[in-house]
Formats: C-alpha cells, structure tokens, sequence
C-alpha cells in the first residue's frame, strides 16, 4: 500500500468530482476527500472490535459542519449538536444501497463518517458523501466486495438533467431523483416528482445508471492505486445434511405456521416451531459442543423459513395471507375522526393503520432550517410516529428514529408538489401520522393517512396522493411482483419499492433492491402494477372524500389576506408599530405586513377576523365620491366647520352650514363636538387641492344620489390633504391643530373666514 498524496477523477454532465487519499484522516482505515467545485466532503471508514452478535455491527454518520458554509450554528451554545434531519437522511441513503452488500458473517464494529468540509452551495454535499463512503471503504482492508455510485437526476424546463445545481434541485426541477448502484445493477432509489409519468421515471434511471458506471470505475482505479489488503473472513454457511434434517423433522410444521393469516398469531407460532426445531437438532445442553451447534441449528430453521416462503410465493405464487400478487388487502377509510383537530383521518389496511392529523398555523410558525442547504423556511412538513405498541411490543420512546424521520420525510415529499403554495393558501402546515398498527407498508399508510387528513381540513390540495410498496421475490428464473406487500414479504423479499402518486402521475419513490438481478423489465412491471393499485386506492378514498372541503375547521385560524398600496404600508404600522398592535390588540388577532403590501390576518375568531381585514382595507382606501362612514368621529372643531377622521391620517371637512341640514347654527360646537361620532358621506375629493368634503348621510339634499351627482352637490367645502398622523408635524408643535395651522393647505387659520366659501 502506498502512502503518498493520490487524486483521481471522473467527469460527470460535464463537471468534475475528484477523489483523494494520504492527505487528511490516515489512521482511518480509509480516508478520501470527495470534492467538485468548491464543495468537498471527507469520507471515513473504520473497522473495530469484532462483536459477537447475529447482525451487521454498522453506523453511518453526516456531520454538518456549519464551517463549511462560513455560518455560525443558529442554537444557544453555538455549536453543532445532533444530526439534522437532512443529516440523516443522508445517512440513510448512504447506509441502504451499502448495508446489504457486506459480506455474511462481517461482525466487526463499522463505522462510516461523512464530515462536510467546504460547501458552494452549487454542488450538493449529499452525492459526494455517498460516492465518498463507499470510496474510503474500497481503500480499506474491510472486505468490501464492489463500488457503489450515487448520481441525481433532475428535470428542468423538460430535460434531464444530471446532477443538477442545488438552486435547480430546489426551484426549477419537476424532478429529484437520487440513484445509487453498483456497475451492473440499482440498488437504491429515492425520489420527489412532480407527477412524473412512469415511462419517464424508467428513462431517468437508465441514464443514472450510465454515470453510476464512470464514477464506480473511478472507485476502481483508487483502489488499485492506494487500496490496502482486504482482511480475511470466513463466510458462514448452512450445513446442508442439518438443512435436510430440519427439514425433514420440522418442514411440514413450518409450512403450517407461516400460513396463518393472523400476523401476531403466525408469528408466534412459526417462533415455536423454529424453536422446538433449534432444540431438537443442537444435542445436549451439557455438551461442550452445543452452542456450536445450536448456533448450526439456528441457520438451518432461518433458511428453511425462508425457503418455504419465497418458494411458495415465487413458485406456487401463494402469498402468506392468501392473497393474489395484485390483490390489495381489504381497506377501511374514515375522515374526520377526531373533533377539535383541523384535520383527521383513520387509514386502515390490512393489519395496518395510520391515524394523520393536519393542523394549520399561522406563517410565523414555520419551520425554521438551520443547516448547510439553500432552504431555510418550510410551511408545509410530516412527521411519521411509530410507537412500539404498533407491533404488540413494549419499547423505548425517546423520540423519533432515524427510520421515523426517513418515513416521514418520504411522506411528505409525496404530497409536496400538490400542497398549496403560500400564496394559495397562507397558512403554515403540519400533519403528523401515528402508526397505531403495522404489518408492512406504514409509509405508504401514512401518504394516504395525509392526503385524507389535508382534505378533511379544507387545503386545497391539487389532487389527493395515495401510495403502495411493491415487493419482489425471485428464485432462479422464477419471480413475482407482489403489490402491496406484508412484513413478513418486505423482510424476505429482494426488493421493497414504495410508489406514491396521484392519478396524473408519480410524486415520490423509495426504492431498495437486496439482489442484483433486478432488471429494466421487472422495474416497469412493478411500475405498472403499482399505478393499477394507486388508482385503485384513489378512487376507495373519494369514496369517503373526493375533494377538500370547503370551509376550514371551526377551531383552525382564520387568515384574510388584504391587498394595500406599499405606500400605505407605513400608514399601517403607525409610529413605532403602534397602529398595527393596537388594532391586533383591539380584535384579538395577528397582522403580518410584507413588502409588497400584502397585508396577513390571522384570527382564531372569523367574525374578528373580518371586521379587523374591513378595518385595514377602510384605513388604506383612496377616498372616493359616495363613500361613507358611519361611525367617523370628530377630531376638531373650527369656525368654519368639522374635521371629521375618516381613517388614520385622513381628515374631511363638514362645512358648518352642513352640520345641521335645514337649520342655520352660529357656532359648530353648538351641534358637534370634539370626541363625536357621525355618519358622513363623501361629496367632494379634490386630490390636487388635498381637499375631501363631507355632508351627513342623512342630509335630504345628497340622500339617495349617485355618484356623479354627489360630485355636483360637492361645494368647495375643503378639507386638509390625507397624511399619516403618525409623523411628525412640519415646524414643530405635537398637537393637531399646531399641525394644521402650520401647514400650507390654503385652509384658514383660527378666527378668519374661508374664501372658497365667499
């Protein structure tokens, strides 16, 4: 082994991505720098104590270092603390496509370390890491048996793009497909999509596959260049004259508990059969040899369990519960289950049941990202709950697991593309699927359980999504496409392919494959067989539901959206914010004003919440000819008339001869005073003079006339031009009249007679 500086490089879609190893982290058993661009990731691969367990001892790390981006963490002590979502879903996608390709019998403790170095924002950290991982485990001496390459396939303006900029991956692509495999097969697909036909999703894997060879052919030629010696390792094998026995002693009983349709009953049971087995072939107990061979034993029961299943579903194509290939088990829908949640639906199928609950927020309780992306606000997220009683177990609830939020996150990528944007429908999104009963397919469960629980709440969804998991099992020649599969099917099968859509076309997919034989044939019979039971669930859900509903929950928030000139934004806010917090105060209720003047109201009472949304729209409205107010209040007095505030910062003049129509009055405080409410209606707007005059609404002489002849009766009766009260008064003086007297509005000053009324 070399321990000098080595580079390689591959070109993928044009753009190069180099790998390096020597320079950093070299007591790890394999250490190599992924970079493209200005984007780099260091991968690890460490082998430790040999640990004597039945499964593989492996753990996969995303470290998010905040360094890499020029960004101090955004948490109270300033530092980097558990994974991030994005982190570990990350780890997921790395750890899938690898994990079932370590050699049987591997029980060194193994751990692989992504840690981000430097980030462009350009080029996504995530497929560096995956290619990475699994290129510090070919320079290592952990037996490793082949590369595995990750490439991404979007969809911009109507092309395939590969490994497209993370501004496209995020804002232009229709599609966001992540393929990992190996130069002769696919092992692991996950994907958003903007209801993507099939035919389409099977073109974009074909191409991926072409850019997986190159990159694994670059792994190739690092590991020829810098690789250490592999260490030795026996692989197990079952005795095949104990398999027989086995076989022969308990076969028969075997076959019988894997048949019963209960889960928990044929689980139990088939647990006793295989034990009974295991005891009757390890010998005695006092005998030095018998853990030796109860561990023989113990692999025998395994493979002959596993044999008698895979072979009646492949061979004899009977399923464990009896069903057909394509038969869906029976489902139960019910909407609107729970009566103070926003939204709620109850997903049975089978023995497996989702419970999904909406609530919506107001646009303040997004959720905030932290992290190295470009995203940092979602208004719409999932969150999937699988509590251990779902399986009749007792368990730990500590919070959510890696595969809660993988779940999650796959089921609200299926319902992305189809929730409204903000601007649609200005409210903050949550649903949260508890699976209360699993036997396979929670995810999928929980896609439709959302779907359900977004339309029972009134979001107006583009079109419902439901989803199904396709299982594959294959002997030889012989294989089955299994359509909605069971546990017990996902953990013997070689392929667990989850599909969600709509009726138009597919909005996510999680793929993984344990086998190498899957082929471009069987990827499209399952693809086909998935869109027939899509649409089969569809239309079992608009049975129960066909469309959101048209009026939000009662006890969800009411928010208005007013539109306003941004001129008025300021008139809104008021000095210091102390408009808009007195008018949230006096109807109980949230105002958010953007830039662009978009005014937010947010009210859990929806009488409040009108009245506020006709009190700003009243506030910020060009005054008009015929506009009245019934309840505008008097805010001074003059010789000449009434200032009468129509809105904050808008003032009209009553004439003193129209402020007791029919009758003549010396003075105006003989009818009205400072601190009075009238019903005014606007006669005359003079926008180049600042001039609005006003006559009572109940003055015959303008009752019941239209606008234009409201404009003839108007009378010169002026009044100041609009402004904002809130500011400051040109030269000086806090109180209204200082203000109005300093201003050159034409009006006269306290004492002299007004002109225009000759």
């Amino acid at each position: 082994m070399s321990t000098a500086e080595t580079r390689v490089s591959v070109e993928i879609a044009g753009s190069e991505i180099s790998f390096e190893t020597g320079k950093m982290a070299k007591q790890a058993s394999g250490a190599v720098v992924v970079r493209q661009g200005d984007t780099m990731v260091l991968s690890t691969a460490t082998a430790g104590n040999l640990r004597d367990v039945d499964f593989l001892p492996l753990t996969v790390d995303v470290e998010e270092r905040m360094y890499a981006a020029g960004k101090i963490p955004g948490s109270f002590f300033k530092r980097e603390g558990r994974a991030t979502e994005k982190g570990t879903l990350i780890a997921r996608m790395i750890d899938r496509p690898l994990r079932p390709l370590f050699p049987k019998g591997w029980r060194r403790e193994t751990q692989l370390v992504s840690l981000t170095l430097s980030v462009d924002h350009v080029h996504p950290f995530d497929m560096l890491a995956m290619n990475g991982a699994s290129a510090a485990l070919m320079i290592s001496d952990i037996p490793y048996p082949t590369p595995v390459a990750a490439v991404r396939i979007g969809k911009v303006d109507g092309n395939f793009v590969v490994n497209p900029s993370e501004e496209d991956s995020l804002e232009n692509s229709d599609l966001d497909l992540v393929v990992a495999g190996t130069d002769e097969a696919i092992l692991m697909v996950e994907a958003g999509a903007n209801e993507i036909p099939e035919a389409e999703i099977l073109d974009a894997l074909d191409i991926a596959h072409g850019e997986i060879k190159k990159l694994c052919a670059a792994q190739h030629e690092l590991r020829e260049k810098a690789g250490k010696e592999k260490m030795q390792i026996e692989v197990p094998t079952v005795d095949e004259g104990l398999f027989a026995a086995v076989r022969d002693s308990h076969g028969a009983a075997l076959d019988e508990a894997t048949q019963i349709f209960d889960k928990l009953e044929r689980q139990n049971e088939s647990a006793r059969v295989m034990e009974e087995a295991v005891a009757a072939h390890s010998g005695d107990p006092e005998d030095a040899e018998y853990a030796a061979r109860s561990a023989a034993a113990q692999m025998a029961v395994d493979k002959l369990e596993k044999t008698i299943i895979r072979q009646r579903i492949a061979v004899h194509k009977k399923r464990p519960d009896g069903r057909a290939e394509r038969e869906i088990r029976p489902i139960s829908i019910e909407a609107g289950v729970l009566p103070r949640a926003h939204g709620s639906a109850l997903f049975t199928r089978g023995q497996t049941q989702a419970l999904s609950v909406a609530a919506l927020g107001t646009l303040k309780e997004e959720m905030r990202l932290d992290t190295l992306g470009l995203e940092t606000k979602k208004y719409y997220f999932h969150h999937y709950n699988f509590p251990p009683f779902s399986v009749g177990e007792a368990g730990f609830m500590r919070g959510p697991k890696r595969r809660d939020i993988g779940h999650g996150a796959l089921a609200e990528r299926a319902l992305t593309a189809m929730v409204p944007s903000i601007d649609e429908f200005p409210y903050t999104i949550r649903v949260v699927s508890d699976i209360l009963e699993s036997n396979g397919s929670s995810s999928m469960a929980s896609v439709c359980g959302s779907s359900l629980s977004l339309m029972d709440a009134g979001v107006p969804l583009k079109r419902p999504v439901a989803g199904i998991a396709m299982g594959l099992i294959k002997e030889g020649d012989d294989y089955v496409v299994l359509t909605d599969i069971a546990g017990v099917e996902d953990h013997l099968g070689d392929m667990d392919f989850k599909v969600a859509g709509t009726s138009e076309g597919i909005t996510a997919l999680q793929m993984d494959i344990k086998i190498t034989g899957v082929t471009f044939d069987i990827l499209r019979d399952a693809l086909t067989q998935a869109l027939e039971a899509r649409t089969f669930i569809l239309d079992e859900m608009a049975k129960v539901i066909a469309e959101p509903r048209a009026e939000l929950s009662e006890h969800a928030p009411r928010i208005l959206t007013v539109q306003i000139d941004t001129d008025k934004i300021g008139l809104l806010i008021g000095k210091g914010g102390e408009t808009i917090r007195g008018l949230a105060e006096e109807f109980e209720s949230q105002i958010d004003v953007n830039d662009d003047g978009q005014v937010l109201v947010y009210s859990a009472n929806g009488t409040l919440g009108e009245a506020l949304a006709e009190r700003i729209r009243s506030m910020t409205k060009e005054v008009e000819v015929g506009d009245e107010y019934p309840a505008a209040k008097v805010v001074k007095t003059t010789t000449f008339g009434a200032f009468i505030e129509l809105s904050k910062g808008t003032d009209g003049l009553l004439h003193i001869s129209n402020v007791s129509p029919g009758q003549r009055v010396d003075t105006v405080e003989d009818v009205l005073n400072k601190g009075d409410e009238v019903h005014v209606k606007v006669v005359e707007v003079d926008r180049e003079r600042g001039r609005i005059g006003l006559r009572l609404a109940q003055d015959p002489d303008i009752a019941g006339k239209t606008k234009e002849e409201l404009t003839a009766v108007g009378n010169g009766g002026g009044s100041r031009p609009p402004r904002d009260r809130d500011r400051a008064p040109r030269g000086g003086g806090g109180d209204r009249g200082g203000d109005r007297g300093r201003r050159g509005s034409g009006r006269p000053r306290h004492g002299e007679r007004d002109p225009d009324r000759g």
